[in-house]
């Protein structure tokens, strides 16, 4: 454990009495792109999340969509919204919302006018095997999901993305002719073992963009029992791309319990970047997160 302040850049709180989460809710398959659930099928809320990260110095958080049912996703914001008018955290919510909903434009800016609120997650990753794919079509190429993503930066509103390498050429054309919105890639940019080369230069391109930032986190979606030699070559490939600036550690709590708890996980990002100055290290772990989701946190 390191004495670095940690501004975790993706964490999930959820109470399962007051909203429905389908994915959390039985029977539990073994089955698809996160395998079973079930070990994190419960309320997880604030006092848990604390409990898990143990002695790591946490300035902030910024809770990610929890993948409640699309009906409840404002209630999910309105939930959130309250937790942090009590407590400080979350202190940024990144809401769900469909960009591809006709409608969309209510809803975001029903989502914008929550004060922690800072951008969107719609999962969009699509992929040819049937046991990664968390979509049955990539929704990214339809004309109604780009019209959706351009209505983002009218509620000052961020992107965060969660896709696979194989969708990355498409959406950076998209991503590029939109310069307004930050976008923030979710978990390294999921790369499927076999996929490194697909991944390394789908990454690249959108590197390139200087809007575009990455998080360091969710190992384990693709690489299920991975090893630190593992997380070294992706983490640093990622760092290599995008430069200490426009990356940032995240614990993914507790969706990455079902692969490592926090002291192998947030150890692993600790130990492959020891080697890096400190004000590099006070950047990936907390600076960045900080500025990219307009925290304003006295680190």
């Amino acid at each position: 454990m390191d004495k670095l302040p940690f501004v975790d850049a993706h964490v999930h709180l959820w109470d399962l009495d007051h909203i429905r989460y389908p994915w959390l809710t039985p029977p539990f398959a073994d089955g698809g792109p996160n395998g079973s659930v079930e070990p994190i099928a419960k309320t997880y809320l604030l006092d848990d999340y604390r409990a898990d990260v143990g002695d790591w110095d946490v300035r902030g958080i910024v809770h990610v969509d929890a993948g409640a049912e699309p009906a409840a996703a404002l209630d999910e914001t309105r939930w959130l919204q309250a937790m942090a008018d009590r407590q400080v955290m979350p202190n940024a919510i990144i809401a769900f919302a469909d960009l591809s909903d006709p409608d969309v434009d209510t809803l975001l800016a029903r989502h914008a006018a929550h004060a922690n609120v800072r951008g969107i997650r719609h999962i969009v990753n699509w992929h040819p095997d049937p046991r990664r794919t968390y979509t049955p079509r990539d929704v990214t190429q339809d004309e109604a999901w780009g019209r959706g993503y351009t209505r983002l930066a009218a509620h000052g509103l961020s992107f965060d993305l969660q896709a696979y390498p194989g969708q990355f050429s498409g959406l950076a054309r998209l991503i590029e002719r939109h310069p307004e919105t930050p976008v923030m890639i979710n978990h390294m940019g999921m790369c499927v073992p076999g996929e490194e080369g697909e991944w390394s230069e789908g990454l690249a391109t959108l590197a390139r963009l200087p809007h575009v930032a990455i998080k360091l986190s969710g190992i384990g979606f693709t690489h299920r029992r991975w090893t630190l030699e593992q997380a070294r070559a992706l983490v640093l490939t990622a760092i290599d791309l995008f430069g200490t600036d426009r990356a940032m550690v995240a614990s993914d709590f507790p969706t990455d319990k079902l692969f490592g708890s926090s002291a192998v996980t947030l150890g692993a990002y600790a130990a492959i970047t020891a080697d890096f100055t400190d004000a590099e290290r006070r950047a990936l772990f907390a600076g960045n997160a900080d500025r990219l989701y307009r925290l304003g946190l006295p680190l």
